[in-house]
């Protein structure tokens, strides 16, 4: 009996179908959003949008081109 059949692949199939579902649902639960109570960001929100607010800025000043160019010799 060989390991590659029909039966194998369609529980293959369904089993990676329905673990498709359950991390995305599980992926979306994760995500930071707005409470919907009060309407503000929740903390991991804010934090989130601070770090890419320093990170971008880092970035900008190491790209900004302020160090003279290295001499050639």
């Amino acid at each position: 009996m060989g390991v590659f059949n029909r039966r194998n692949a369609v529980v293959g199939w369904l089993t990676w179908t329905a673990g498709k579902r359950a991390m995305k649902k599980k992926a979306k639960g994760a995500v930071p959003s707005i409470d919907s109570e009060s309407g503000k960001p929740n903390k991991s929100a804010i934090a989130l949008l601070v770090a890419g607010a320093v990170g971008a800025l880092t970035f900008w000043k190491k790209r900004s081109g302020d160090d003279p160019p290295p001499a050639s010799s």
